[in-house]
């Protein structure tokens, strides 16, 4: 299904989109990509969600990426014996771990690690911020706090540790059998939450085992510290911009944002940036003014993907949601100012055969009259890169496996498509020349950028590039080969 934009929407799928025709009507009005979030739901309700996505995918043929959300660690206060108390500012309150309910003094933390960490002139937040706390004292079993911030606590809300890496897991063990079923369900993309350092990916990586791209959110200050080598580890990148601005202060978040999104393009690997982007459209029809600059700001920055989390699963307009989106980047991608924005943000380093193959494609393609960027690609690495390149005519992206063509399915600007395995790079250019005709995005009078690696079927081995006829009678008779 060709679009007529760049960027890629990703919609999570819940309570208001779990059924066969909303799920195809959110793919139709723009949804690329779907994410399945693990903290909700059963394997079986899982199963269901991803079951209907292929079945659509099949129907449409049109390969569509889904996103497996995990849940990572919950960190949560316990139970009070009022239901909820009210914090005054200034007031002493202890977090123990005494299993006892909890009343105006104190409530059980129940996770040791987080004391184990913990030290004087630490802060802990509560119910997403709303209520600060700071340590005075603390030991193996528990922390005297003096409150910060005040209000209203009640039982089993979440808990944030900003200050101090916890010597947690970015794996639970719920995590450990979604990851296993997810994978054999066959999802495209693993999304590990609270990543805090490399090992944390590595790790997810390793049970995947290859099954599945792996996809790190930032939502944490130590995983913003030790961005670098997490990206070195991970496929993807999600800023997660909900526990980020908890974790945060608000004001440094679109900055952060901004400089994420630049090294994961200059990587060429692609960033979602997430959370709250039409917060409003949950239980209204049309979206606040300042959320419709949210969205088309991730757009002007260049990420390869915008998401809908609540808007989607559980709001009243989960369909109008999706094309409120595809509208705001329809608009945006046609405007002047942003091809401009687009190419000032690219990064000219090249350090290969490849970069350079690509870095050719796209100014040959915006120098002369070409109707797309044709590029054959196994593992996908070609695709990605003309992508980071952001070229100012389509990505058609051919390959012959399944698992690539719904990866690259998140990846910016690329439309994917399947063709058989092939040994001669006349061929190459004799199908890509088909899909374009077939597509509509060339007719027989057009010519494309055709990229290729040769030998076949080896990837990493981009190393050829032809401008070609769209029609296959000068195809043959230019190439004797």
């Amino acid at each position: 299904m060709r679009r007529q934009r760049n960027v890629k929407i990703v919609a999570t799928l819940g309570p208001a989109s779990d059924t066969h025709d909303m799920i195809r009507a959110l793919h139709e009005a723009g949804a690329d990509v779907f994410r399945l979030n693990m903290s909700h739901g059963t394997h079986e309700e899982i199963r269901a969600k991803h079951q209907i996505i292929r079945e659509i995918e099949k129907e449409l043929d049109s390969p569509i990426a889904i996103l497996a959300d995990l849940q990572g660690p919950k960190l949560r206060v316990g139970a009070f014996a009022n239901g909820e108390e009210t914090l005054e500012e200034g007031a002493a309150f202890r977090l123990d771990l005494d299993e006892a309910e909890g009343d105006s003094s104190r409530v059980n933390l129940p996770h040791p690690e987080i004391f184990a960490a913990l030290k004087t002139g630490a802060h802990l937040l509560v119910n997403d911020g709303k209520i600060r706390l700071k340590v005075n004292r603390c030991d193996a079993e528990s922390a005297d706090c003096t409150v910060v911030t005040g209000g209203v606590i009640s039982n089993r809300k979440g808990v944030n540790v900003p200050d101090v890496v916890l010597p947690l897991a970015a794996l639970s063990e719920k995590d450990r059998d979604d990851l296993e079923f997810a994978c054999s369900l066959g999802v495209d993309w693993l999304a590990l939450s609270f990543v805090q350092r490399p090992r944390d990916v590595i790790e997810a990586r390793e049970l995947a085992a290859g099954r599945a791209a792996i996809m790190s959110k930032i939502e944490k200050p130590s995983a913003v510290e030790n961005f670098d080598e997490i990206l070195d580890v991970s496929d993807g990148i999600m800023v997660a911009r909900g526990d980020l601005g908890v974790e945060l202060p608000v004001q440094a978040v679109p900055p952060i944002q901004k400089r994420l999104t630049r090294k994961c393009r200059a990587a060429a690997k692609p960033v979602i940036v997430a959370t709250q982007m039409l917060e409003s459209m949950i239980e209204s029809p049309m979206p606040t003014r300042a959320e419709v600059s949210d969205v088309a700001t991730a757009i002007y920055e260049g990420s390869d993907a915008i998401m809908l989390s609540a808007e989607s699963a559980a709001g009243s307009y989960p369909i109008e949601a999706v094309r409120t989106m595809d509208k705001v980047a329809t608009e945006v991608e046609a405007d002047t100012n942003y091809h401009g924005i687009i190419a000032a943000s690219r990064d000219g380093r090249q350090s290969g055969v490849a970069d350079a193959i690509v870095a050719a494609a796209r100014e040959i393609a915006e120098t002369t009259d070409i109707k797309a960027i044709c590029c054959f690609t196994q593992s996908g690495t070609t695709a990605l890169l003309t992508a980071r390149e952001r070229p100012g005519v389509p990505i058609v992206a051919l390959t012959s496996q399944r698992d690539t063509a719904r990866r690259l399915a998140l990846s910016w600007g690329c439309t994917c498509f399947m063709v058989g395995e092939l040994s001669r790079f006349k061929m190459a250019v004799v199908n890509a020349a088909r899909v374009a005709r077939a597509a509509g995005f060339a007719t027989d009078k057009d010519q494309i950028v055709v990229m290729a690696g040769v030998p076949f079927n080896v990837p990493g081995t981009t190393n050829i590039l032809r401008v070609a006829p769209c029609d296959e009678r000068l195809i043959y008779s230019t190439d004797p080969g």
